[in-house]
């Protein structure tokens, strides 16, 4: 019986491990024109490895966020998926495994294999107004 309840527990974790991209919403924000593939969008980012927790980069330190082309390829799949139907403002926590980010190869301070762990801010889609609330 124990052992039937420790794998009612541990399956949805496991599946949970298998996902390429886990999104954590850490702040909402309502507006009326979210994020799409095609938008050239601003981001602030902070970017660490979900072994140690090290950071391996962050738009913060340099105080700039990042601009990109939602869906064309330019960052890591777990970023183009990821940052889909945001509102400027929107916070999320992105959980990226290896195969939607750099997959075996290691890159720069990132070592071949690695899950790693986005904290991110949408600060602007270019052509997009803010919505005053």
């Amino acid at each position: 019986m124990r052992l039937l309840t420790a794998l009612a527990i541990l399956a949805p974790l496991a599946l949970a491990l298998e996902k390429p991209l886990d999104i954590q919403h850490t702040h909402t924000v309502e507006c009326t024109r979210k994020t799409q593939r095609g938008d050239t969008i601003s981001v602030h980012y902070r970017g660490t490895l979900a072994s140690d927790g090290s950071e391996f980069d962050a738009s913060y330190n340099r105080g700039q966020p990042l601009s990109f082309v939602v869906g064309q390829g330019q960052v890591i799949k777990g970023w183009d998926e990821g940052l889909l139907d945001m509102c400027p403002g929107d916070k999320r926590t992105l959980t990226i495994q290896p195969e939607w980010a750099y997959g075996d190869r290691g890159v720069g301070p990132i070592p071949g294999g690695s899950v790693l762990v986005f904290e991110t801010e949408l600060v602007g889609i270019q052509g997009v107004k803010k919505d005053e609330l």
